[in-house]
């Protein structure tokens, strides 16, 4: 597998060398018959070759980044209602409508596609063992369903595509939530072949399950949504291009809480605990805060086992949520906190990057004395059991195919061979069956793998036949798989029904990387 996409790559090197080839590629323009050239029909992708389209596109003049004000205050998220005067049960309603904000500082107006409204949509927050019953209202234009992302929960009130809410129409979700599933978990749309657009048209929101024994209840609490936005000049939110559709879309625009560099003034008793969700479409995180290091204390499925201290970059791969503790550098002012560029294996002539402020945190009002006196965080969080022998195992394999079959490109990104079909059951679980997935990236990018209803634990990861076991014990619902890279995790699945496994660069999940498991 290594030797093959050397080889592509070789292969691409050589062409790019080539006036005609580098002229098209640096317009994103290319219309000649390739199929003529031997061995070009169809072969795998190459790195470089998004550009490779039948027909030029159009260019979109693109809004500057200014266009948008920075600095100012972090606004709260805006939470979502509970109706209900029951004990233990949540009851609201999300309509998902088109709505026009102006978020340009000129006043022009940009239509969004928006739960309730808001940007991002309303936090939802309910404890273990709760009953949500939600309203889901759909006045798009689209069919649509909302998409409990990571919460485990039965198949049928989890908005799979066969379950989608035409335009017009309405329905009720109704699940209880399980004991011991606390947990920074999301909801966006999932109907297929559509989710990508309603994603970056804005539809997204957040959903925090609670526990009673909370060890870190005490700390004052963030909520960090990174997100992107792509705007034209004149405001409006265009339409994905043929660099989108193989790269995954990521807008001008990097927001937090739909912000654009917004402050965050610190908390005066000196530590925070942060909840961040990487809510992008595609854009990986490489996260810094110059002057401080970050805690590690959850991930996706909720709080680790212990406290993972002294870390000075975070890593989040497009959908992953993780908490952290910050406690103020002894140094305070005023800090950004940085994304870098993430190497993720991008195709195509893509244009420079460059670290991004995603936000700055003022800790103007924390005292020395109070940081001297911040207590040890806990040296015990909760307790993961490692989930035993397997007893069955699946294998998922990520591959990308171009064509040029008649002139015309096309781009596949292919799940063990095929593109999804929502008619076909690609493998069939047990009930409460610890099962071993492998997952073996053969594509030239990185692909983040996500599957419904359960969270899972990383065994091990294997590159260039070098077995390395997860240092970390973990719940999960996304891992990202390297291109050349296997990872092994263990699941069970403890709900009957069929679960999506997928890509969660949503271009790459709409153009068909994505299968079907029924638990039986």
């Amino acid at each position: 597998m290594t030797n093959s996409l050397t080889q592509r790559r070789s292969v691409l090197a050589a062409l790019s060398t080539l006036p005609w080839l580098s002229s098209a590629w640096a317009q994103g323009t290319m219309s000649h018959d390739m199929s003529a050239m031997p061995g070009m029909p169809e072969m795998p992708a190459m790195s470089g070759m998004a550009g490779m389209h039948s027909g030029a596109e159009a260019v979109t003049a693109l809004a500057p980044v200014e266009a948008i004000a920075a600095g100012a205050p972090l606004a709260a998220l805006k939470k979502l209602v509970n109706t209900s005067s029951k004990p233990g049960v949540f009851r609201a309603s999300l309509r998902a409508a088109p709505v026009s904000l102006a978020v340009m500082q000129d006043g022009t107006q940009t239509e969004f596609w928006a739960y309730n409204d808001s940007l991002p949509g309303p936090l939802i927050e309910v404890m273990e063992g709760d009953t949500v019953e939600i309203e889901f209202i759909n006045a798009l234009p689209q069919p649509s369903t909302i998409h409990w992302h990571g919460l485990p929960i039965p198949s049928e009130q989890d908005g799979n595509p066969q379950d989608a809410v035409p335009a017009g129409g309405r329905r009720v979700y109704r699940f209880t939530l399980p004991m011991n599933c606390a947990g920074t978990y999301w909801y966006h749309p999932h109907p297929h072949g559509l989710t990508a657009e309603q994603v970056y048209r804005g539809l997204a929101g957040l959903f925090i399950v609670r526990a009673k024994n909370d060890p870190l209840h005490a700390i004052p609490e963030r909520h960090l949504v990174c997100s992107d936005l792509r705007l034209s000049a004149d405001g409006r939110i265009p339409a994905n291009g043929a660099n989108d559709e193989m790269n995954g879309r990521e807008g001008q625009f990097a927001l937090v809480n739909a912000q654009r560099q917004p402050v965050l003034s610190f908390d005066a008793g000196g530590r925070e605990r942060w909840r961040i969700w990487n809510a992008n479409s595609a854009r990986y995180l490489r996260l810094t805060l110059p002057g401080a290091t970050f805690t590690l204390v959850g991930t996706d499925g909720g709080l680790l086992e212990k406290p993972v201290t002294g870390l000075s970059e975070l890593m989040m791969a497009a959908a992953q949520r993780i908490e952290v503790i910050v406690d103020a550098p002894a140094s305070g002012g005023v800090v950004g906190l940085v994304t870098s560029p993430v190497e993720r294996g991008k195709m195509g002539m893509v244009p420079p990057e460059y670290p991004i402020t995603l936000l700055t945190v003022d800790f103007s009002a924390v005292k020395p004395e109070r940081l001297a006196a911040l207590p040890a965080l806990p040296s015990s969080l909760r307790h993961i059991q490692p989930l035993g022998a397997a007893k069955a195992k699946k294998r998922v394999v990520f591959s990308e195919l171009m064509s040029m079959a008649g002139g015309v490109h096309s781009m596949k990104f292919l799940l063990n061979g095929q593109t999804f079909d929502m008619q076909r059951v690609d493998f069939t679980s047990r009930i409460n069956e610890v099962e071993l997935w492998e997952i073996v990236n053969e594509a030239d990018m990185d692909h983040p793998f996500h599957i419904h209803g359960t969270q899972f634990q990383v065994v091990e990861r294997e590159m260039d036949g070098k077995v390395t076991p997860e240092p970390l014990l973990a719940w999960r619902d996304i891992v990202n798989t390297r291109s050349g890279e296997t990872v092994r995790l263990k699941l069970v699945q403890r709900h009957k029904g069929l679960r999506m496994f997928h890509c969660h660069v949503l271009e790459h999940e709409n153009a068909g990387m994505m299968g079907q498991v029924n638990v039986i």
